[in-house]
């Protein structure tokens, strides 16, 4: 079963249940997932489009998280929360930092990588790599480390 297929099944169970905030953030997540499938017509949406619409909602979330603290508006906070705790659900596990750091080292030797300039095609590479499993910012602020 694909991603798509295993969202729209748990969406049907959240409707069954009536559990409104997983029904509200699936919702949500369904219609971003039909967005990136009418931009990437004709083909077929995979998998790893469904993740990376995932990983842009849980950015979404988090920066509307941090813009309700700084205003002060707790009882959205804990909507964004909860809603960002269903989707986190789909992601893959993410690596931690040690596994991550190894896996740029790695990178970093296969392309041979040296100087700050060479940073574009490391952090590109370590994304192919880690499929969707590591932190964008965090691969970025691991490979400015080890290239300075």
């Amino acid at each position: 079963m694909t991603m798509k297929e295993t969202i729209l099944n748990d969406m049907k169970n959240a409707m069954k249940a009536q559990d409104a905030v997983k029904l509200s953030a699936l919702r949500f997540l369904q219609s971003a997932i039909k967005n990136k499938e009418i931009e990437l017509r004709p083909n077929a949406i995979a998998d790893q489009d469904v993740i990376a619409v995932i990983k842009k909602m849980c950015n979404q979330h988090k920066d509307s998280i941090e813009q309700y603290s700084k205003a002060g508006r707790q009882d959205l906070v804990d909507q964004e929360k909860a809603q960002l705790n269903v989707i986190e659900a789909y992601l893959p596990k993410q690596m931690s930092r040690d596994e991550l750091e190894k896996v740029i080292a790695a990178v970093i030797a296969e392309t041979k990588a040296a100087t700050m300039k060479d940073m574009g095609a490391v952090i590109k590479a370590t994304m192919a790599k880690t499929a969707g499993a590591a932190d964008g910012k965090m691969i970025s602020e691991i490979v400015k480390a080890k290239l300075t």
